[in-house]
C-alpha cells in the first residue's frame, strides 16, 4: 500500500468514526427523549431517572467528536461535500447535546409532578411523542444523508409548535379554573417548553443535513422555531 492510499484509507476512516459518533450520541439523546415522555404521561419514576444518567455518555461523546472534526480539518483539508459535513457534525453535536440537556431536565420535573385526575395528558402526550417522531426522523437523515427526509422533519416544527400553542393555552385554562392545579400546570408548562425546544434543535440538525448533503440552505423563514434557548429548568 503506497503511502498515498493509506492517507486516503485513514482520512475516510476518520470520517466514518465521526458519522458512527454522531449515531451514537444520536441513539442516547432518542432515549434520553423517550424516556422523559413516558415518565411525564405514565408517571414512570424509574424511566425519569434515565436521562439525566445518560448526560455524562452523551457530553464524553460531544467533546470526542469535536476534537475529531477539529482534527480532521485541521491535518486533512477536507473540501466541498467532506468539508461541509465536518462543519455540520460540529454543529449538530452541540445540537444533540443541547436535547439531552432538556430531556434531562423534563425528566426532573416528571419527579415532582402529582397530576391531578382532572388534568388531561393527551396533549403533552401527542406532542411527545411528534417530537420523538421527527427527532428519530432528523437521526435516520443524518445518518443516511437524506434530503428529502431532512426537508420533512424540517416542515414538521409548525406542528410542534401549534401542539404547544395549544397545551400552553389548555394548562392556563386549568390555572383559571381551579388554584390548586396551578403547581402541577406550571410544571407542565415547563416540560412543553422544553419539548417544544427538543423540536427546534431537531429542526436545526435537519437544516444542517440539507446543507451536509445539498451545499445549500433551506429557506431562511423556517416554520415558526427559536434558537439558542436554555433548558427551564
Amino acid at each position: 500500500m503506497t503511502e498515498s492510499t493509506h492517507t486516503v484509507k485513514s482520512y475516510e476512516q476518520e470520517l466514518e468514526h465521526l458519522g458512527s459518533l454522531m449515531a451514537r450520541m444520536g441513539g442516547l439523546v432518542e432515549r434520553q427523549t423517550a424516556q422523559a415522555v413516558k415518565a411525564v404521561v405514565d408517571g414512570d419514576e424509574e424511566a425519569a431517572l434515565e436521562p439525566p444518567e445518560l448526560d455524562p455518555e452523551v457530553d464524553e461523546l460531544e467533546r470526542e467528536a469535536e476534537a475529531l472534526a477539529i482534527r480532521i480539518l485541521a491535518l486533512r483539508s477536507p473540501m466541498a461535500v467532506d468539508l461541509r459535513t465536518i462543519v455540520a457534525a460540529l454543529k449538530i453535536t452541540g445540537d444533540l447535546e443541547r436535547i439531552g440537556d432538556y430531556a434531562s431536565s423534563i425528566a426532573r420535573r416528571a419527579m415532582k409532578l402529582e397530576t391531578e385526575g382532572n388534568i388531561s395528558l393527551v396533549g403533552l402526550r401527542n406532542m411527545g411523542h411528534l417530537v420523538q417522531n421527527n427527532l428519530r426522523r432528523a437521526i435516520d437523515a443524518l445518518t443516511t444523508k437524506d434530503r428529502d427526509g431532512a426537508v420533512a422533519v424540517w416542515q414538521s416544527d409548525t406542528a410542534v409548535d401549534e401542539l404547544y400553542t395549544a397545551m400552553f393555552r389548555e394548562l392556563m385554562t386549568y390555572m383559571m379554573e381551579d388554584p390548586r392545579n396551578i403547581g402541577t400546570c406550571i410544571h407542565l408548562l415547563f416540560v412543553a417548553k422544553n419539548l417544544e425546544r427538543i423540536g427546534d434543535h431537531t429542526t436545526n440538525i435537519a437544516e444542517r443535513v440539507y446543507y451536509a448533503v445539498t451545499g445549500e440552505m433551506l429557506p431562511a423563514v423556517r416554520p415558526r422555531g427559536g434558537r439558542g434557548h436554555h433548558p427551564a429548568s
